[in-house]
């Protein structure tokens, strides 16, 4: 596999992935160890996203888990202006999947190095990005645009994560309207189709049921008692207790007392009648 090498400092050398552009990165100007991010033009056949434009998409690769999409637009704006900066945990074909609206259940964190794509307005952003492997290493973060590490992003993330009792109630009250709302549309919808019988004769039964004014069959009403009966039966415990098995073996030798006293005057019948040949 072919590979591209970078040298940097004394004797630092970074081997980037066939296809890809290392870009060198240092968390702040103090900071002497350096990161690489692996950048490349995106270019999947199968894929479109109109989010992800071609010849306007860069994809690039070992994001490290402090830099936000904020950042990143920020470091590649030098190049073009930045229209947008999409991050997830590994690359995605196709397009994104939905993100909930409410950001008081979007709550999923990307922890360690992520995958980015970066949209330029100008095709020309993608060249001018690659070439900043030439460049000096950019800087995450700087004294206008600071980074919060360490305990301080514990505490903002903590603070971020605090819920206002009143927007959650706006946001809810909001959701319940527009759900109400489309409840009653498929309501509406449901009356005007109830009923009416399509071309082949069949009637369509919504979750309500029958319209009050169609009578139920017999063959109906039977089936219906029956599924009740056997629900009840499944909800008795038989022979549970000692007295529920002596009944049960009453009941039994009953029936079959009942059925021998059957059968005796059947055949007394069938002899009366001269029927009756055993031999």
């Amino acid at each position: 596999m072919a590979t591209s090498k970078r040298k940097r400092g004394k004797g630092v050398a970074c081997v980037a992935p066939a296809g890809y552009t290392a870009i060198p990165l240092k968390f702040s100007e103090k900071h002497q160890s350096l990161q690489y991010l692996y950048v490349k033009e995106h270019k999947v056949r199968e894929e479109k996203d109109p989010n992800r434009p071609p010849n306007h998409t860069l994809f690039v690769l070992n994001v490290p888990p402090y830099c936000t999409e904020e950042c990143l637009s920020r470091l590649f704006s030098g190049c073009c202006s930045v229209q947008s900066v999409e991050m997830c945990e590994k690359p995605v074909l196709g397009e994104k999947p939905e993100v909930p609206e409410s950001k008081f259940f979007n709550t999923k964190t990307l922890l360690g190095l992520k995958v980015a794509y970066v949209v330029f307005k100008s095709p020309a952003g993608i060249q001018a990005a690659r070439s900043l492997s030439v460049h000096e290493p950019l800087v995450i973060s700087s004294v206008s645009h600071p980074v919060q590490t360490g305990i301080r992003k514990w505490i903002a993330g903590y603070a971020a994560s605090l819920v206002d009792p009143a927007e959650l109630k706006k946001e809810v009250d909001a959701f319940m309207q527009a759900y109400d709302q489309k409840v009653a549309e498929e309501d509406a919808n449901a009356e005007d189709e109830d009923g009416i019988p399509d071309e082949d004769g069949w009637v369509k039964v919504t979750r309500k049921g029958r319209r009050p004014g169609l009578p139920r069959t017999e063959t109906a009403s039977l089936r219906v008692l029956e599924r009740e009966k056997h629900k009840r039966a499944r909800k008795e415990l038989l022979n549970f207790y000692a007295w529920q098995h002596r009944e049960t073996k009453r009941e039994h030798i009953a029936q079959l007392r009942k059925k021998f006293e059957e059968d005796k005057q059947k055949i007394a019948l069938m002899r009366a009648q001269r029927k009756f040949r055993p031999y």
